[in-house]
């Protein structure tokens, strides 16, 4: 018998009415669990008035603000589907995913209006609606004050898709990850009991929402205990260190890719800010390094990886707290209803703690891709997906994520993974961001190129760089090449864009040593 979906807003406003669910750090708005249900509901009768129903979908683009789970939580009441637009994409980017998605109406912050007149021109979305920060007379705030606040759910079970996750895009397309009702809730459930969610947790939300990170870790998964989040609109480290530093608002949980931890602890306020009431601190996304791992550990932040990806809701895998200082650089064990393994190229299961391909399988994983059939049989072999990560399995089972697959370069016959040089680089005290890419080479086939971003005030010679290398390195991974710009490339979430690097230096004429 299928399992039915629960309205989280309606339970919450039942149990806690008057608990602040929601704080815009921004412009210090709060949102109480009642309100949250309440908006949710006009939502939901606006959006049924103007013929959206169960499967339609609804496009969402907007920062980090309350309006996001008012959209989210709306589609889930209504049945519909809600589809969390990147806003740092371009309009021909964008154009492709609502083109490919088709959504029946676009919900839109103000500062986004210049892009939406650009896609209503290519688009063929039939309504829009805009949000305005701190205005009462917004189009959004008119239509859910206009709109009945009962609201008759449709029924959804967990096998309903509730969402539409697009993918960054490294080749080709962007896919779009199916997100079931079922995979958000066994989220909250891996993801939140080894995190210490409960309702009296507080978490700074810092990663943009439309990505999963961002949503999901932890945010949905305290919204469903009953906790509260902080939103941040934009990261800014110190105004981040300041947040946590705040005993009146008391941040127990944070989660972040590697930038935002690395950004944090490189600003003078971080020595000291009183990171004592946190109890949670998850990072993910991307290869940690271990200089970062380390720093926060020391400061009595039991900071801890994991590992995951859109298509896994996105817990794959956690490091609990007890193991993070014995297990530096684990990603950790699977989630409690999730299986992983590790395979070679032939398919086989790697047992003695060698390099290969991860896969995972659960109830946690999506059905697939959004219009694309072709894109979700490539990704599974059987019932198990492929993830394209680079991983082995030590001989206490946990897990360690040496790369991305596509990340990896190969140097006169050898494997070499970039995140493996990039901690070596960060040993040199010198060094603020690093990354290794491979670019062609006439006798290796591909050696690396060490591109480095300084700490403000600091020279760092080419030369010490690659002596460095050599004292602590194989002499195939050591980076033939260094060059140092101003900043490394990155996404909205803080992952390095390996692909602008090898667009930008990938056949460039350089130089063994610049």
């Amino acid at each position: 018998m299928p399992v039915p979906y629960y309205d989280w807003t309606e339970h919450n406003a039942n149990i806690r009415p008057d608990k602040v669910a929601i704080l815009d750090s921004d412009n210090q708005q709060t949102l109480t669990y009642k309100q949250l249900n309440t908006r949710a509901n006009q939502l939901g009768s606006w959006l049924n008035a103007n013929g959206i129903k169960k499967g339609d979908r609804v496009a969402i683009l907007m920062p980090n603000c309350p309006e996001f789970f008012e959209a989210q939580f709306a589609c889930s009441k209504i049945g519909a589907i809600c589809l969390p637009l990147n806003w740092r994409l371009t309009a021909p980017e964008l154009d492709y995913i609502l083109n490919d998605s088709t959504p029946s109406v676009v919900i839109y912050d103000e500062k986004f209006s210049e892009l939406i007149v650009k896609l209503k021109t290519t688009c063929a979305v039939p309504t829009y609606l805009e949000i305005a920060e701190n205005k009462s007379d917004s189009p959004y705030e008119a239509g859910i004050s206009a709109s009945s606040e009962t609201l008759t759910p449709t029924p959804c079970t967990h096998d309903d898709t509730s969402m539409i996750m697009y993918t960054s895009g490294t080749t080709g397309h962007p896919k779009g990850a199916l997100i079931t009702h079922g995979m958000t809730f066994y989220n909250c459930v891996n993801l939140g009991i080894p995190a210490g969610v409960s309702s009296k947790a507080i978490q700074l939300v810092v990663l943009p929402l439309f990505h999963t990170g961002g949503l999901n870790c932890y945010a949905n998964p305290i919204l469903h205990a009953g906790g509260q989040i902080v939103l941040m609109r934009d990261f800014d480290p110190g105004r981040a260190l300041g947040l946590i530093n705040d005993a009146e608002i008391g941040i127990t949980h944070f989660f972040a890719v590697p930038a935002p931890y690395q950004f944090m602890m490189q600003h003078p306020d971080f020595d000291t800010t009183d990171l004592s009431r946190i109890v949670g601190a998850g990072v993910g996304g991307a290869p940690c390094a271990e200089t970062i791992l380390t720093t926060w550990l020391q400061r009595g932040v039991p900071l801890v990886q994991g590992w995951g990806m859109t298509e896994t809701s996105p817990g794959g895998t956690a490091l609990e707290a007890d193991d993070a200082l014995r297990k530096i650089g684990s990603a950790g064990k699977a989630l409690m209803h999730t299986e992983i393994k590790v395979i070679d190229d032939s398919g086989d299961e790697i047992t003695d703690g060698g390099v290969g391909e991860l896969l995972i399988r659960g109830p946690n994983i999506t059905p697939g891709y959004w219009n694309n059939p072709e894109a979700t049989k490539k990704t599974f072999t059987d019932d198990w997906l492929m993830t394209g990560d680079a991983a082995r399995v030590d001989e206490e089972g946990f897990l360690y994520i040496v790369d991305r697959w596509k990340d990896m370069y190969i140097s006169g016959g050898e494997n070499v993974y970039p995140a493996e040089v990039e901690n070596i680089l960060y040993q040199l005290p010198e060094v603020a961001e690093a990354a290794i890419i491979g670019v062609p080479d006439e006798r290796w086939g591909e050696t690396g190129k060490a591109v480095l971003v300084l700490k403000q005030g600091q020279r760092l010679e080419a030369d010490t760089v690659i002596q460095h290398c050599i004292q602590n390195l194989a002499k195939f991974k050591v980076p033939q090449t260094v060059e140092f710009i101003e900043a490394l490339p990155r996404n909205a979430t803080g992952k390095v864009l390996k692909r602008t690097l090898r667009d930008q230096y990938v056949g460039k004429d350089t130089p063994a040593v610049t």
